[in-house]
């Protein structure tokens, strides 16, 4: 039976199509994609600024249940509830043989430059396929993948319990970023965003305070005016690391998560660097911590988040509301929005 998928054809060009559903080979497995998260790269794609293959199936943040295995395939059975790390690695350049896959040469991400889960049915290697407990929302599932990066963020800004945290942002990663700070014992957390409602999503994620970004100094006084050693830009904007800079205390970290405009810059003066002894750090992807996210999923009180869920014909209008932020997290349901919900 032919199924339906969503597929890239360029910039502000995606059509639903028809397609002969593929068998997997003997190493893989077949999803039902029950929800699909829409995020920032999805729209990037859709609007020409984020390279993609062309005619590819839009969609790396997935949640499904097998519906088909390959004969060698061990571990996963039909019926499986199951979340997708959606990467594949070349495994023979410098970086993937020094253990570090996600700066590969050649990698390449389902729903960027593989087929992706904004369809009725993907086919994926078994080893990319992570179970999840049965009765996991499968909106909640998709998260895996977004949560995944922000722990590997949170690994790379290495923070210690006990001090502060700002985090510059509170949409769907930045919230995220305020359960694991929370999780990891950084008071007060500290959000700014301009928008209410994003405040709002960051205090009921567990922030101690939020505030407009205009209100800088009142989010400084929270440190004794010292500023603060632990600060996430989980925007992408060369005016937010400015800022980040700006309001580190000495010996401070500064996060840039946020995936900003590849021709944005911000103006750093080296001496601040120097004298206040900043380390900048970046990350990207999720390098081994898809795993830890499964574990981490049901602790952190995603459900808090307000969801909006659209069928696949409906894709401009979630992409309309994913760039609109009307939503904590915008989802895809390929087969409906009672079987996303869970």
């Amino acid at each position: 039976m032919p199924l339906t998928e969503a597929r890239f054809f360029g910039a502000g060009d995606v059509r639903l199509l028809t397609a002969e559903p593929a068998s997997p080979g003997p190493a893989e497995v077949a999803i039902a994609p029950l929800a699909v998260g829409v995020c920032g790269t999805d729209s990037h794609i859709v609007a020409g600024s984020f390279a993609a293959a062309p005619q590819v199936v839009l969609g790396h943040e997935v949640c499904g249940r097998i519906i088909e295995v390959g004969p060698a395939v061990d571990g996963l059975a039909v019926g499986d509830l199951v979340t997708v790390e959606p990467h594949d690695y070349c495994t023979r350049c410098t970086y993937c043989r020094l253990g570090q896959e996600h700066l590969c040469d050649d990698k390449r991400g389902y729903g960027v430059k593989l087929d992706g889960g904004m369809t009725e049915r993907m086919v994926v290697p078994a080893r990319i396929a992570y179970r999840l407990p049965d009765r996991t929302p499968p909106w909640i599932g998709a998260l895996t993948e977004p949560l995944a990066c922000c722990l590997h963020g949170m690994d790379r800004l290495d923070p210690r319990s006990g001090l502060p945290i700002l985090i510059f942002g509170a949409g769907p990663a930045g919230a995220m970023m305020v359960a694991l700070a929370r999780a990891r014992g950084l008071a007060p957390v500290v959000v700014l965003d301009p928008r209410d409602d994003r405040r709002a999503a960051a205090l009921r994620m567990g922030a101690d305070a939020a505030f407009d970004p205009a209100s800088l100094d009142e989010a400084t006084a929270l440190t004794d005016g010292l500023g603060f050693p632990h600060v996430v830009d989980a925007v992408g904007a060369g005016r937010v690391l400015e800022s980040a800079i700006a309001v580190s205390s000495r010996g401070g970290r500064v996060l840039v998560f946020g995936v900003a405009r590849p021709d944005d810059e911000a103006r750093v003066r080296p001496h601040d660097i120097f004298a206040r002894e900043l380390t900048l750090v970046g990350a990207v992807i999720n390098p081994y911590t898809h795993h830890r996210a499964v574990r981490l999923l049901p602790t952190l009180g995603l459900d808090r988040l307000r969801p909006a869920f659209y069928g696949l014909h409906q894709l401009p209008e979630a992409l309309a509301a994913q760039r609109a932020g009307t939503a904590d997290k915008v989802f895809i349901a390929p087969h409906g929005i009672a079987a996303a919900r869970g």
